[in-house]
């Protein structure tokens, strides 16, 4: 039973290696998801405003990591 327990953590932290990292990232869809079809549905800056606001989600968990290991 503990070699289970251990293969399903292991096979969890391929796809979430950073709890913080994929709950900003989840949040930041769904917050977008609903403001850029009320804002912004058929306007070209949708995509990019997505792009960026998980670029600044992704440097951000970056730097806490850099600053965590000094």
């Amino acid at each position: 039973m503990k070699g289970i327990i251990e293969f399903m953590r292991k096979v969890g932290r391929l796809f979430v290696d950073d709890g913080s990292l994929a709950i900003a990232l989840i949040v930041w869809s769904v917050a977008a998801g609903l403001v850029l079809r009320v804002f912004a549905a058929q306007s070209p800056w949708s995509a990019p405003l997505f792009f960026l606001g998980c670029l600044v989600i992704l440097l951000s968990n970056i730097m806490q990591t850099v600053k965590r290991h000094k």
